[in-house]
């Protein structure tokens, strides 16, 4: 007999806005079949060679002020649910890295989404390397002297985390000074630097892609003043449509990413240019694309897998 619980790898959902949050759609759709089992990336372990969890069983309710009811807490051995969906937010930190590396011992026992060695193997940034000529020119370093270079030729960067999420830590550089540079590789590490694209000021398209297929986009637009599209940093969604070209690259790239074992995906353009992340770990926007539309692909998601 199939056991009807799905799983939650996931940050409290005390954190979460429900308006907007993916996590929650996805739960909200599957709670009618399956019992929904929540828990922290920090509540996992391996006990007895078992994969265990110390969370709480969950009920959503959007209708209600308070969205959610913990209904029993407990430890639960991962391998009785029958999926596990990894959604805690970035960064893809030493933390990240160790639960994909505990999950990975029961993917041959519980489908797990997405795969805990597809995440690993998928830098979120640095994997788009080989989706470069869709891209504006970009480069990942850590060198002063690339960077610099860098800068004289494009005049106008973007400098990014490797590992950063959410619009977090994003400079706009339009001057080159070398303290700030060099206290921000001494931060980060390796960043990802990318000629500024002016266009975003219309805003970005996230795409989503679901089980290899592109399943329709939303677009975010900065709030005045403002090149961050992110919807965390004030940016307003409406609804858009992809162009031949970037339905074409997205096609690609979602071919590709069915061939990792990614199943859920979002990936963003500027001006019909790839941006160069590559959304693996926690993809979001499917609250707001429902909420734009009443397109549900929340469902998509679960039919697809089910199948």
């Amino acid at each position: 007999m199939t056991n009807k619980i799905v799983a939650i790898q996931g940050n409290h959902p005390s954190t979460l806005n429900p308006k907007t949050d993916t996590s929650i759609f996805l739960a909200n759709e599957i709670q009618s079949r399956y019992k929904i089992f929540y828990y922290d990336p920090k509540n996992l372990s391996i006990v007895n060679s078992n994969v265990v969890a110390k969370g709480f069983f969950i009920k959503f309710n959007y209708k209600s002020k308070k969205f959610y009811k913990i209904t029993k807490k407990q430890s639960l051995n991962l391998i009785q649910c029958k999926f596990i969906l990894i959604r805690q937010d970035p960064p893809f930190n030493r933390e990240y890295i160790s639960t994909t590396y505990i999950l990975d011992t029961i993917k041959n026992k519980v489908k797990i989404i997405n795969s805990p060695s597809a995440i690993r193997n998928i830098s979120e940034k640095v994997y788009s390397i080989k989706y470069q000529k869709y891209m504006p020119p970009t480069i990942f370093s850590q060198c002063l002297e690339e960077i610099k270079f860098f800068f004289k030729k494009n005049k106008k960067i973007i400098l990014k985390p490797i590992y950063g999420f959410g619009g977090n830590d994003i400079l706009l550089i339009e001057n080159f000074d070398l303290k700030l540079i060099q206290k921000y590789i001494k931060k980060h590490g390796y960043i990802m630097c990318q000629k500024f694209l002016p266009e975003i000021s219309k805003g970005d398209k996230r795409v989503f892609i679901i089980n290899g297929k592109v399943h329709g986009a939303i677009s975010r637009i900065p709030k005045i003043g403002s090149f961050l599209s992110n919807m965390s940093k004030g940016a307003i969604p409406i609804l858009a449509n992809l162009t031949d070209k970037e339905l074409k690259i997205s096609k690609i790239i979602a071919k590709d990413l069915k061939q990792k074992n990614i199943y859920f995906a979002g990936i963003d353009f500027i001006n019909q240019k790839l941006n160069g992340d590559i959304n693996v770990t926690s993809p979001t926007g499917l609250k707001t694309l429902y909420d734009l539309t009443e397109i549900n692909l929340a469902k998509t998601f679960w039919k697809n897998l089910k199948a």
